[in-house]
Formats: structure tokens, sequence, C-alpha cells
């Protein structure tokens, strides 16, 4: 594992993380009364979510996958954000659900005070 840590790209795991985090939110508030289970992963995908403890609902799961996914293969750099990006990588279901999350978990996490989010949130 340690000759692994080196490969990782730091933009794609602080990108990984925000969305970890905003559909964990998401789910937590949404979804709280559906069963959970812990994200599982392997590959490249464990590098950058297989530190963290994450458990969600079977549709917040496989959104943070698709989305782990797309974010990891991406070949665009700089990264544009998904929004103005000409290459829609995500599938349209995933597309709707990822916008639903980041309107909704931006707002939570500016109100709490994340004001780095807001670059992130708008642009």
């Amino acid at each position: 594992m340690k000759g692994e840590t080196a490969l990782i790209d730091e933009k794609i795991k602080k990108d990984v993380d925000v969305l970890a985090d905003f559909i964990a939110l998401y789910c937590d508030a949404k979804h709280g009364n559906l069963p959970r289970e812990p994200v599982r992963t392997a590959g490249a995908m464990q590098m950058y979510l297989g530190a963290r403890e994450i458990t969600l609902c079977g549709d917040c799961r496989a959104l943070l996958l698709h989305a782990a996914s797309k974010r990891i293969i991406c070949p665009y750099d700089p990264k544009p954000s998904c929004k103005n990006c000409e290459t829609h990588c995500y599938e349209p279901a995933y597309r709707d659900k990822i916008r639903q999350v980041m309107k909704f978990s931006g707002m939570q996490m500016i109100k709490k005070g994340k004001l780095g989010l807001l670059k992130k949130y708008f642009f």
C-alpha cells in the first residue's frame, strides 16, 4: 500500500473527498430512515475512498461510486466544473441526482460557515 499512496493525485483526492462529504450530508438529511451499508471499494477507487469510513443508503452509495469513478478518470487537466464541461460523462439519472445533491449540500455547508466551498459551488 505504501507504493500506491505515492500515485494519488491530491487534486483528485480533494475532489473525491468533497463528493463524499456532499453525498453523506445529503444522505443523512434525505435518507435517514433507509438502511445503510459501508462503501466498499477496490483498485484506484480504494486509493481515493478506502481510508474513509462512509456509510450510505444504496442509491447514495451508487452515486458516490459513479461520481468518484468519473472524477478519477476525467481526462481534463485542469478539470472544469462538471456543469461547464463539454463532455458529459455522467449517465443522465446520475447527472440529475448529483445536481440535487450539490444544490442541497452546498447550501447546507455554506450555512454552516464553510465559505471555502463558495468557489466550488458557484464555479
